[in-house]
């Protein structure tokens, strides 16, 4: 039976604000400030609201922050029909929130200008410190410390990625305290230093269990910190020239995953897709942290309703997407020795790639994409079988109840070698067959499920330290190893949270350049007199286009029907906005800019804007 486990969406509320004269005396009956914080349970209730905020899974509701499929669109893997979606080209007006339901900025993958759940971390710091001695065990001091220590830091992990320098708080700031308030921002490695302290305050002090598989326990917040660890860690590899901190950095990312991947509580017993169709992930031991959807409690979401081949994906996987799927023989396309793994054609793709094409994408060109390439990843295979029919309530509109998975094993052991590698790179111990055959081996011997083997797909040929390929399309200035396990994230994570920070933290933005890189502004290779000829009609005159292998642009004019066998040129497509190096990082809004000046003080603006 489904766990009824929720994330707790909210908390008891607590009440500071007291009334006039004889009104104003201690409730006996009402929660606040001063009797709230009087027991471990009372603890563990302000701790789950924190849970909606950083462990968002498929959200709930129409809700897109932070969710798979329809939140993170924006990065080189996606293509829209007509111009794509651009970086902002100035500073905005305002760019803050006064209340902890701040919205995120999706083309940086984060928050916005919000210090709200840094306060209240810094405030649930301060209460337990204050319960230490009566309230609170040595033991469960520790832990819940270490809880308040997680999300502080996972926060200003999320604000230094957004926006680089920001004010660091180590604690609840008073009102008439303006020099703090309004003090300006800190360098990201005087702050990223202090989310360091607390992440290793956290893998000393938390709980390994606390008490059900769904709380916060070490494990969990490893997992995170592992993430938070190598985004930073790279970023002052490739941004700041800094490799002191950058092995720092690093260094703490493996020794967070080590201790997740040396437990043996996780391994890849799952076929991809049960990862995010699935009603039920409590029995996945690939899933270490997962949200729990259920109907007959109103707690459902619409991301499988996106996956069910009726809905429109705009945008949709490109060419540059497909083309970095390994082959199953553990090449990239143009080294492959697989019969087919040049045509580019939806039937071979299947065919030849790595199972996680085939577990991601529908098998046949959907009208629905933008680029005619369907992800279908988040549904279950049932699902898509309604179309064109009535869909259950578990797969259409907003009453989805798939679980979510919050956090991965993969994202665990692909953090882990990755950091082994950059580390490498900088002196440190050379990656061994061992350290692939735990992590990128690891993952290709996942099961297939039945669909899969129906299909004749085959699991992916084991990557080699001895023989790893040398992609001809490889950047130069990036070493085969790396260049294999950026691959690999890029397969593992398509439509999650990855692609556009991944592409930041390594320096790479101008991926995101349909000019420079073309093959983001085409789709697959589609034959269409065979493969979809409902679409060589009168009303797709003029409009319907494919691009040959040479370059050649070919337009369906009515009666060339039988040329029309090319690279699908999404309708009215054309090349997001020209921009520089300074969208690695937000701006900072001119209201709040102001805010400081008529107080008296300085914020300074991102660099560059």
């Amino acid at each position: 039976m489904k766990r009824k486990l929720i994330i707790i969406l909210s908390v008891v509320a607590l009440v500071f604000a007291g009334c006039e004269d004889f009104l104003d005396r201690p409730s006996k009956t009402t929660m606040n400030d001063d009797n709230y914080w009087t027991s471990e349970n009372n603890v563990r209730l302000f701790a789950n609201g924190f849970y909606a905020n950083y462990f968002v899974g498929y959200n709930s509701g129409w809700t897109w922050d932070y969710v798979p499929l329809v939140g993170y669109k924006f990065s080189d893997d996606f293509t829209s029909s007509g111009k794509q979606g651009s970086f902002e080209t100035q500073a905005p007006e305002s760019r803050t929130s006064t209340s902890e339901t701040a919205s995120w900025l999706s083309t940086y993958s984060g928050p916005t200008w919000d210090f709200a759940w840094v306060r209240k971390s810094n405030l649930f710091l301060e209460r337990i410190e204050a319960m230490k001695s009566d309230a609170l065990s040595d033991a469960a001091y520790l832990h819940w410390s270490a809880v308040a220590r997680f999300f502080r830091g996972y926060e200003y992990s999320r604000l230094v990625s957004v926006f680089g320098d920001v004010p660091y708080y180590d604690r609840v700031i008073a009102d008439t305290e303006l020099d703090l308030l309004y003090k300006d921002r800190d360098d990201r490695t005087v702050v990223m230093d202090a989310v360091y302290d607390d992440f290793v305050y956290v893998l000393e002090n938390m709980r390994l269990d606390d008490g059900n598989v769904q709380y916060l326990n070490r494990y969990i917040a490893a997992s995170f910190i592992s993430r938070f660890m190598l985004f930073e860690g790279t970023w002052q590899k490739y941004h700041e020239n800094n490799t002191t901190k950058a092995q720092k950095y690093l260094n703490l990312a493996v020794q967070a995953a080590d201790l997740v991947m040396s437990s043996s509580k996780y391994s890849f017993t799952s076929d991809f897709r049960s990862l995010f169709g699935s009603e039920d992930l409590s029995g996945n031991k690939e899933v270490i942290l997962y949200r729990v959807y259920d109907a007959s409690l109103s707690v459902t979401h619409a991301v499988a309703s996106y996956s069910n081949l009726t809905e429109s994906q705009s945008p949709a996987a490109n060419l540059s997407l497909i083309k970095s799927f390994i082959c199953n023989d553990g090449q990239p396309y143009k080294l492959s020795s697989v019969a087919n793994a040049t045509t580019l054609d939806i039937t071979n793709l299947i065919a030849t790639r790595d199972p996680r094409f085939e577990a991601t994408f529908w098998d046949k060109p959907k009208k629905e994409a933008a680029t005619l390439l369907y992800a279908d990843k988040f549904i279950d295979r049932v699902g898509p079988t309604y179309y064109g029919t009535s869909y259950p309530s578990q797969y259409g509109s907003n009453t989805n109840t798939n679980d979510a998975p919050v956090i991965r094993y993969a994202e665990v052991v692909l953090n882990w070698i990755e950091a082994k590698a950059e580390l490498a790179t900088m002196g440190g111990t050379a990656v061994s067959q061992s350290d692939l055959d735990k992590s990128i081996n690891a993952i290709r011997d996942r099961p297939l499920d039945a669909t899969a083997t129906a299909k004749g797909i085959q699991k992916t040929a084991h990557l080699q330290i001895s023989a790893i390929p040398d992609d001809p399309d490889r950047d130069s200035d990036v070493p085969a190893l790396l260049w294999e396990i950026r691959r690999e994230r890029r397969m593992e994570f398509v439509y999650e949270h990855l692609r556009l920070l991944d592409i930041k933290r390594w320096n790479k933005i101008s991926y995101m350049s349909g000019t420079t890189y073309p093959d983001n502004l085409l789709g697959m290779w589609v034959d269409f007199p065979t493969e979809y000829p409902e679409w060589l009609v009168a009303a797709k005159v003029g409009k319907l286009k494919v691009q040959y292998a040479d370059g050649t642009v070919v337009t369906y004019d009515g009666t060339n029907g039988a040329a029309m066998v090319g690279y699908y040129i999404p309708e009215n497509i054309s090349d997001r906005d020209a921009f520089t190096d300074r969208v690695y990082l937000a701006p900072v809004g001119l209201t709040q800019i102001n805010e400081y000046a008529s107080k008296g003080y300085t914020l300074t603006q991102t660099t560059g804007w």
